[in-house]
C-alpha cells in the first residue's frame, strides 16, 4: 500500500531580514521554497514525506541538504547538480512580503523528465507540486510529466503559488497552469493568486471556474477571512482564530501541509 507523500519543485535559500531601528540591518539564512516548506510541515506532523528535485553541490546547497536531512525528509528523489543554488531575499513592503530572487541557471530549474526516479512513481501516494519551479528550465516539463504518469495512481495536489513579477511568458505560463489544473485532484490556491488568474471575479467566481477543470476539491485561503473549499456539490468555510501576526512567509505552505496531513490520516 502506498503511503509516501512526495513534494516536488524548488528548494532554495531564503534570506530573511534583520531589522534594527526600523531599517534592514542584515539577513539570516533559512532553507525555503514552497514545496520544501510543505515537506517540512509534513515531516514535523509525523508524515512519511520525500522531496523531489535538484539541489546544488555549492555552499548553499550543502546547507539546504543538511536542513532536509535534519528534518527526517526522504532524500532519495533529491538529485545533485553542479549548477548554483537559488537565493531569495525577503523584505516587507506595505505589510506584505516582497521577494528578490536570484535563480538564473539554478539547480532547481534543471530537473529533467528522465531524471525522476522510478521509485517515486512506485511509492508515492500523494504528490504536491507548484510554485516557482514552474517558471524556468526543464523542471516545469518534469513536473507536468510526473503528474501525468501519476494521474489516477496517486492523489495530486497543485498549489500554483504565483509570483507574478517572475512570469516572463504570460501566455505560456497560463497554458501550463491550465494543464496542471486539469491534472489536479485538489487545487489549493490563495485569493491573491485567483485575482491574478481571473481579474475582476470574486474568489468564489474564480474558484468556480477552476472547478470546471474537474478537481475533487478547490481550496482557497483568504488571509484573515479564513479558508473556503468547493466540492462537486458542496461548499465549506473555515474561520480563523485571532493571532498576533508576526510574519506571513510560509503561511500558505503551512496550511497546505496541514491539509495534506489531515487528508492522509483519512
Amino acid at each position: 500500500m502506498r503511503t509516501l507523500i512526495t513534494c516536488m519543485g524548488e528548494i532554495l535559500v531564503d534570506f530573511l531580514p534583520i531589522s534594527e531601528e526600523e531599517r534592514i540591518a542584515g539577513f539570516t539564512m533559512h532553507a525555503g521554497g514552497s514545496p520544501f516548506n510543505v515537506a517540512l510541515g509534513l515531516a514535523r506532523l509525523g508524515c512519511p514525506v520525500a522531496f523531489a528535485g535538484k539541489i546544488s553541490s555549492d555552499l548553499f546547497g550543502r546547507f539546504l541538504l543538511g536542513a532536509v536531512q535534519s528534518e527526517g525528509i526522504d532524500t532519495r528523489f533529491l538529485l545533485p547538480s553542479d549548477a548554483p543554488s537559488t537565493l531569495a531575499f525577503v523584505a516587507e513592503e506595505n505589510g506584505e512580503p516582497a521577494y528578490a530572487f536570484y535563480r538564473e541557471g539554478a539547480a532547481d530549474t534543471k530537473l529533467a523528465p528522465g531524471d525522476v526516479p522510478a521509485a517515486l512513481f512506485d511509492e508515492t501516494a500523494i504528490l504536491a507540486f507548484g510554485s516557482i519551479s514552474l517558471l524556468r528550465g526543464t523542471t516545469p516539463q518534469a513536473v507536468l510529466l510526473t503528474g501525468e504518469r501519476l494521474k489516477g495512481r496517486a492523489l495530486l495536489l497543485f498549489d500554483p503559488n504565483i509570483r507574478a513579477g517572475m512570469v516572463e511568458d504570460d501566455a505560456g505560463y497560463r497554458r501550463l497552469l491550465a494543464q496542471l489544473f486539469a491534472l489536479a485532484d485538489i487545487i489549493k490556491i490563495s485569493a491573491e493568486d485567483l485575482a491574478w488568474l481571473s481579474p475582476g471575479l470574486s474568489p468564489q467566481e474564480a474558484a468556480a471556474q477552476l472547478a470546471t477543470y474537474g478537481p475533487a476539491l478547490v481550496v482557497i485561503t483568504r488571509g484573515s477571512r479564513g479558508a473556503m473549499a468547493l466540492g462537486s456539490r458542496q461548499e465549506w468555510k473555515a474561520p480563523v482564530f485571532p493571532v498576533q501576526m508576526v510574519d506571513t512567509v510560509g503561511a500558505g505552505d503551512t496550511f497546505t501541509a496541514g491539509l495534506i496531513a489531515s487528508l492522509a490520516e483519512r
